[in-house]
């Protein structure tokens, strides 16, 4: 349930079921940012138009970052139900023109349709499990979908490989047919519907200006060197544009009432420090996962499938170095080091990558993409986390929003940029000019003689490309050095070991969505919720045990909400007979906290003031366990008040997703 707004009382069955779908609706979404890599070689053999191959990577991440934007304001306007199924149906018929495709060109604008629609799926799963989970056990639902964003991101190249070698790369894309028939199946049904809230203030001219002024550069990074001469009108056209779309850009959200990217972000340097690390780590781990597979299918002759698996090195190294320092950080509480050695790391796994040849065994190969992948790992799984520890109540949702967006842009600008330099150093070699680049399968039915030029061709061409690279991480390791120390809450520790995390999941940038999943780690760290909910009644005074305080919520919650509470309603919302909540509201009259009228039932005076008397614990118990939110203006503390009174009061009503009284 939503802070501030009517609750969505679903039973456990039912949020399981919701749960599900927008679990699934998560996972093709994710997927679909590095699917196709490892499928790319093969659709520019059959499609042609090598010069735009890290495009089909690229436009998916432009498109996906717009879209989480929009997504969630139209969301608060029109309900998150509205928006999940059209986005669902969005990504759908773009999956389908991927797989139709004839071109390269249909192909990239279809991508863009389908990151239109996976971009809406991601950040309104993530606002729907607030929804519908309550606050309590909010943090292991929003725990789990965060992993399944990471696993799933980094597990796309091997699936991608396997439809590839035993269907067809258009495959990679029709395979998401079945599973969002059935998320949609579930969400037309399963879903609750919700009042829509406030009309939202949306920046589209902060959004159009954005996204233009990343594809100009871009366009320009892949046409260069190929369509076009660095130096031709086009590329410095393009470049130029691209520049005063950003000025433009600039200005634009120093005046807008609710910016795509708050300029004020910027004077807080560990945002800054954070956001360059993230655009980093986008542009190393995307722009590597668009290139390897491309080159071991060529250089090792493997199938789609085997060069996939052969990525699963840096995928260990990823989360074993996310899940480890994750682990760290909150038991100790110190990050500074990881970003710092992470970023070391992986400048020396692209320069141990740069030295790859044709000779490179299988096991030196594989402890390079380790080292790499440890690198990322380690530098990925803490920036969102810092960030979010040093941002104001205030900017508390709009950093995690504004972070995402970056990762996102290093992830589109690095596929193009490692495409370009694989693509314009391949060319550069005579045997590639004289006849061509074969697909994969074609080099190998050829003899040893006439492959190996072009085997070489490609060795050399992969060594060029992260060279070249290289120096980005480094000049990363130099950026660390301005990274500040700031303790860290406790709500950022308690997450630190999600490992979606690291991956910057979109999330809802709503301040208060982002205090109550704050909140909500906070408490998943402090103990079990029967726990937790044992201590505030004893320290609320009274005789409440666990079922009266659970009808006294929903008398409360129901009376707010419509007016009055009725036991027929309450029941109904729970979808179980009114018999059997009968008891837990006699017992809360016996106890003089309530009256029953027929099927009405209201709070007498000891009974609201005993509501107020457990607000008032959970209150205290808020202001124990986010104390070093107090470092806030005091502007900024009154927002901060408001909204943590609101979220006791929804402690207080929220229902068990038992959907029985009695059970916390």
């Amino acid at each position: 349930m939503a802070t501030g707004d009517t609750a969505i009382v679903v039973s456990r069955r039912q949020a399981n079921l919701v749960f599900v779908a927008i679990l699934l609706g998560t996972l093709v979404a994710a997927l679909d940012q590095t699917i196709v890599t490892t499928a790319l070689a093969t659709i520019v053999s059959d499609l042609g138009g090598a010069g735009f191959m890290s495009w089909v990577v690229s436009a998916y991440l432009l498109a996906e970052a717009v879209s989480t934007v929009l997504a969630g304001k139209f969301g608060d306007l029109l309900g998150r139900k509205v928006v999940f199924e059209v986005s669902l149906t969005v990504f759908a018929v773009g999956s389908v023109l991927c797989g139709l495709a004839q071109d390269m060109t249909t192909l990239i604008w279809a991508r863009v349709i389908q990151g239109l629609g996976g971009g809406g799926l991601i950040v309104t799963a993530m606002a729907l499990v607030a929804d519908i989970i309550p606050l309590r056990y909010r943090g292991r639902y929003q725990g789990t979908l965060g992993a399944v964003f990471g696993i799933t991101t980094m597990a796309g190249p091997t699936l991608g490989g396997i439809l590839t070698d035993q269907l067809s790369w258009r495959w990679v894309f029709y395979i998401n047919l079945p599973v969002t028939i059935v998320v949609l199946a579930i969400a037309v049904f399963a879903i609750p519907s919700m009042r829509a809230g406030a009309r939202p203030v949306v920046d589209y001219a902060g959004i159009v200006l954005v996204a233009l002024g990343s594809a100009s550069l871009i366009l320009a990074v892949s046409w260069a060197g190929d369509e076009y001469e660095w130096d031709s009108a086009v590329i410095i056209g393009l470049i130029t544009t691209s520049v005063v779309l950003f000025v433009v850009f600039v200005q634009v959200e120093l005046k807008a009432r609710e910016p795509v990217l708050p300029m004020r972000l910027f004077r807080n340097s560990v945002f800054v420090v954070c956001s360059a690390l993230s655009f980093i780590v986008g542009f190393a781990m995307l722009g590597a996962m668009t290139v390897l597979p491309t080159y071991l299918q060529y250089v090792d002759g493997m199938s789609a499938t085997a060069s996939g698996l052969r990525l699963l090195p840096m995928v260990a190294g990823v989360f074993t170095a996310s899940t480890c320092s994750g682990k760290l950080v909150r038991r100790t509480g110190r990050y500074r080091i990881f970003p710092v050695t992470g970023t070391a790391v992986m400048t020396l796994g692209l320069w141990l990558m740069s030295t790859m040849s044709s000779g490179t065994g299988a096991w030196r190969m594989s402890a390079y993409l380790f080292v790499l992948g440890t690198g990322i790992g380690m530098t990925m799984q803490v920036l969102t986390i810092v960030v979010q520890n040093t941002a104001t109540y205030t900017n508390l949702g709009t950093v995690s929003a504004s972070m995402t967006y970056v990762r996102a842009m290093g992830g589109a600008f690095g596929a193009a940029l490692f495409g370009t330099l694989f693509r314009d150093k391949l060319s550069s070699y005579a045997v590639i000019q004289n006849s061509g680049a074969p697909s994969p399968t074609e080099l190998y039915e050829r003899s040893a003689a006439e492959a190996a030029p072009i085997i070489e061709a490609y060795a050399g061409t992969i060594s060029y490309v992260f060279v070249l690279v290289a120096p980005v991480a480094l000049l990363g390791f130099l950026v660390t050095g301005f990274l500040k120390v700031v303790p860290l809450r406790d709500g950022a520790r308690s997450h630190a070991t999600d490992v979606g995390e690291g991956f910057s999941a979109p999330a809802p940038s709503d301040r208060a969505a982002q205090l109550e999943r704050v909140i909500s780690d906070t408490m998943r760290r402090a103990g079990h919720a029967r726990t937790i909910l044992a201590e505030i009644l004893s320290n609320s005074g009274g005789r409440l045990n666990p079922s009266r305080a659970w009808a006294m919520g929903q008398t409360h919650l129901h009376a707010r909400a419509r007016g009055s509470a009725d036991l027929i309603a309450i029941a109904r919302s729970h979808r179980i007979p009114p018999e059997v909540l009968q008891p837990a509201f006699t017992d809360l009259c016996q106890a003089g906290y309530a009256r029953i009228d027929g099927d009405s039932v209201q709070l007498t005076e000891a009974g609201q003031d005993q509501f107020d008397q457990v607000q008032h614990a959970w209150r205290e118990w808020l202001d124990a366990h986010l104390e070093d939110f107090a470092m806030t203006s005091p502007g900024e503390r009154a927002l901060l008040d408001r909204a943590l009174t609101d979220i006791a009061t929804t402690l207080v009503n929220e229902p068990v997703l038992a959907g029985s009284p009695g059970r916390a």
